[in-house]
């Protein structure tokens, strides 16, 4: 079955094309890195993917719907400094917001749904810290918290924006280690991801861009020396490392 199936996506800011006719499909049950230089659009592409921002082109299916009627099925981890971690909710509070899409309307979380929220939070690692106000948490804690609201939600498909940048590498592993049990268990995960250096490991798939595609498909297919040329056009050092010539 396919979990997304995009066809000439285009996106534009102010008349400056971000995203210029992408066009994909990925099936089910796959781990996949959005990587690219920076200005690439790919937290673009994902904003678009789930109809965050307008597209001025293209069709995107999501399980073959439109993202308004599936939405339930789909979580989003944004960036860390896109939220106000200055808000008065505590860790247990932020993951049971996780659980309103399957509640039904005005109704509140019960016993059930802050049961399941305590056990998001001890798969991730942080039901010690469940009474804290999030913004007392250390960057990778944070991440952490927000991927447990993710899991409370039981969605299909898990879309997470630059969700390593900024945490401890124990973190980092925990949640890298629970995004791929989610791919091995046949949910769909989407990263947008900066760190070539770990791509190949973290991920089956890879989607390479720069405005445009420039590589999809398994990791062996992508992470090619000649398609990496071309999306980072040898601009960072650390292209030698990765056996790229400039």
């Amino acid at each position: 079955m396919l979990a997304i199936s995009v066809k000439n996506l285009n996106v534009s800011y102010h008349g400056d094309e971000a995203v210029k006719d992408i066009s994909f499909s990925l099936e089910t049950g796959n781990l996949v890195g959005v990587i690219g230089p920076n200005g690439a659009g790919k937290s673009t592409l994902l904003k678009a993917l789930l109809n965050l921002i307008p597209k001025d082109k293209g069709d995107i299916q999501i399980f073959d719907h439109a993202i308004r009627d599936i939405r339930k099925k789909i979580a989003y981890v944004p960036q860390r400094s896109e939220i106000d971690w200055d808000f008065p909710i505590t860790v247990i509070d932020a993951v049971l917001i996780g659980t309103y899409p399957n509640l039904r309307l005005f109704q509140r979380p019960g016993k059930q749904e802050k049961a399941w929220a305590y056990q998001c939070l001890e798969k991730v690692g942080m039901t010690e810290f469940s009474n804290r106000q999030i913004g007392e948490l250390s960057g990778g804690q944070q991440q952490r918290v927000f991927l447990a609201r993710a899991l409370a939600q039981k969605p299909d498909m898990y879309f997470l924006d630059e969700p390593f940048v900024g945490v401890d590498l124990g973190s980092e592993e925990t949640i890298i280690q629970i995004l791929k049990e989610m791919r091995n268990s046949g949910k769909t995960v989407v990263v947008v991801h900066h760190d070539l250096m770990k791509a190949s490991t973290y991920f089956n798939k890879l989607i390479l861009m720069n405005r445009e595609l420039i590589g999809f498909g398994s990791v062996e297919e992508v992470f090619r020396p000649d398609l990496l040329a071309k999306a980072y056009k040898g601009h960072f050092a650390f292209m030698e490392q990765l056996g790229v010539s400039v």
